[in-house]
């Protein structure tokens, strides 16, 4: 009996002792969260190695689908919907399947996000939208498969993958501009002054109608009584952008001002700058 209680003992240990070793995972996770314009878009995935061997045509063959990584299926997530391919996608999770090819890929973003590695039985009914997407060869070997947000701008993005000697990039379309355009026109039923400096400032980092920027932007100082230095350098801006020249050096002139007594170096020489370029210095 002794014998017997000492030979579990010993088994409960060595049991104890290897709950306790961690090693590293051979294809690590990883997530990644990037705002695009007012969307917030994450990324899951599992990112296995090369580790001496080839990998497309072969480890991962043509013409057959992949799980774009390693152990549970790659899952991307919007909170806001989006276009891919042509396709409006709804707010929600998606897997990320691909085939790749020699020259193409097809990306496929699958609406049941819930199966360890691809499908057993492929649904075409889920496919919530199908790219196809040419392949770009890279000058260097990347050893470990790599996933992320290239190419950001307030209206695009572009989801890149890379492994071996092989780039692909998937655009995805976010509705930015006419989120921002329903806010702005919700705001401007009841507007403060915040509200018409930030539409006018979109409007000039948008390209839009630069007039209606000016007219926002003079309606915000109207209501602002303590208009700070970066406030005067973006209406100098639009100012200047919209043709007048003679406002855009006063509006400067005091953001100049103000960003010498608030001690910003960078206001100082973004203001004399401009100051420069419009031959008031």
């Amino acid at each position: 009996m002794k014998r017997i209680i000492l030979l579990f003992s010993a088994l409960m240990l060595t049991v104890s002792i290897q709950a306790q070793i961690q090693t590293p995972q051979p294809s690590p996770f990883q997530k990644i969260e990037q705002k695009v314009g007012l969307t917030d878009v994450t990324l899951e995935y599992s990112r296995p190695s090369m580790k001496g061997r080839t990998i497309f045509g072969n480890l991962v063959p043509y013409n057959e689908v992949w799980r774009t990584g390693a152990n549970d299926c790659t899952k991307i997530t919007f909170n806001n919907g989006v276009e891919i391919g042509g396709k409006t996608l709804m707010p929600g999770t998606y897997a990320v399947y691909t085939k790749p090819g020699d020259s193409n890929w097809e990306v496929y973003f699958y609406s049941d996000a819930s199966s360890w590695g691809t499908p057993e039985k492929w649904d075409d009914s889920k496919v919530a939208a199908q790219i196809s997407v040419p392949v770009y060869p890279l000058p260097m070997n990347i050893e470990t498969f790599t996933m992320g947000f290239d190419d950001l701008t307030n209206e695009t993005v572009v989801l890149g993958m890379m492994w071996e000697k092989t780039y692909v990039g998937v655009p995805i379309n976010v509705f930015t501009d006419k989120m921002v355009s329903k806010n702005i026109e919700r705001a401007m039923n009841g507007p403060e002054s915040s509200d018409y400096y930030a539409a006018a400032v979109y409007y000039l980092e948008s390209g839009k109608d630069i007039k209606k920027a000016k007219t926002w932007m003079d309606k915000s100082f109207e209501m602002n009584k303590d208009p700070k230095f970066y406030q005067f350098r973006q209406k100098s801006l639009i100012y200047a952008k919209a043709g007048d020249k003679k406002g855009a050096i006063e509006a400067a002139k005091k953001s100049l001002e103000g960003a010498k007594a608030a001690g910003n170096n960078d206001y100082v020489s973004m203001n004399e700058k401009s100051l420069k370029e419009w031959g008031a210095m």
